[in-house]
């Protein structure tokens, strides 16, 4: 089965590297990662290199599928090394590039698996989610992370947030894909603006993810269209300024003694650490969690970057770990009253 639909996805792999974007981040990562820029840098300019995790789907087990991962040489995601791993989420990766395509969108069937960069399921991780809770994924287009979520937990109650109108269709069609009806019913899916999100629903969760919009650096470095790449980054700068305005939108949705895990998919360090630094330094009760446990037991899985936080993970890419950019911050809001 694996080799037939591996055999369907040949020949996707072909794209043009825009020099733009690529002199831009030369200058800037090599600041900022030093040597390691070198072979991140070949990494992500080489999509033959790249690795693609399969997320099976628990509502419709592939037991077929995953017989033909583990002939194949396929391995479970962090192989039960990571404490409070949850025994019912299933991710198979292989240590050689290469991907299975992704299945069609059939109304009335489940998907039986999800492809993904195995590095974007470290935010869903540590969020620790249990049954029961109340959840916000406050920018949750295309929907994998919600996806993962589900796979771990079933909540009490899953709020699905995407303020752009046409990937909340991507995350409507991404939900009904995986999610049986029962589940989908606990389900509420919105379409607002993740900065007035605090203010429409304040300390209702117990737990939220911020997967920010953000610079996004693999797709970026394949942009088509040169002006619209030129574009994008002098935008870039302006990232930042909408992290933080949805980060303490979301500590407002928060409730006290929850947690709230911030995401992206890009080395910069001012849509990542800086961003961090100022949620800290202006909240007098958001508290940073220690997460370099994880970077210990995951290292045979993900190479990681120092950031000089213990609350902030960054997976770079590597040599027969593909995975990221990914960084990742684990934060807790305390009893007391912050300043805004």
């Amino acid at each position: 089965m694996l080799t037939r639909l591996k055999a369907k996805s040949e020949g996707k792999l072909a794209k043009q590297i825009c020099k733009v974007v690529l002199d831009h981040f030369e200058k800037q990562y090599s600041k900022e990662l030093g040597d390691a820029w070198n072979t991140v840098r070949k990494i992500l300019t080489s999509p033959s290199c790249w690795q693609y995790a399969v997320l099976l789907n628990r509502f419709n087990y592939p037991f077929e599928l995953e017989k033909d991962l583990h002939l194949k040489g396929y391995h479970t995601l962090f192989q039960g090394s990571l404490p409070n791993y949850p025994k019912s989420m299933k991710c198979y990766l292989s240590r050689t590039p290469g991907r299975i395509p992704s299945e069609r969108h059939q109304i009335g069937n489940l998907k039986k698996y999800y492809l993904l960069n195995a590095a974007s399921l470290l935010p869903v991780l540590a969020l620790e989610l249990r049954d029961g809770e109340k959840v916000l994924d406050l920018c949750a287009a295309p929907g994998g992370k919600s996806i993962a979520l589900l796979q771990c937990a079933c909540p009490g109650y899953l709020h699905c947030n995407e303020y752009d109108s046409l990937r909340l269709k991507w995350l409507r069609q991404t939900l009904e894909s995986f999610i049986p009806q029962p589940l989908i019913n606990v389900i509420e899916v919105s379409e607002l603006d993740g900065r007035k999100m605090g203010d429409a629903q304040p300390e209702m969760f117990d737990k939220v993810l911020v997967d920010a919009p953000c610079s996004n650096d693999r797709s970026w470095l394949f942009s088509s269209d040169s002006q619209k790449a030129s574009c994008r980054i002098s935008q870039r700068r302006n990232l930042p300024l909408l992290q933080i305005a949805l980060l303490r939108s979301a500590i407002k949705a928060l409730r006290p003694g929850g947690i709230l895990v911030y995401s992206t998919c890009t080395l910069s360090k001012a849509e990542n650490q800086d961003v961090i630094s100022e949620i800290l330094n202006s909240h007098s009760n958001i508290m940073p969690m220690d997460i370099k446990g994880i970077a210990r037991t995951c290292s045979h899985d993900f190479t990681f970057s120092p950031t000089g936080q213990e609350c902030g993970l960054l997976v770079i890419p590597d040599k027969g770990k593909a995975w990221g950019p990914m960084y990742v911050a684990k934060l807790k809001k305390s009893w007391s009253t912050g300043k805004w």
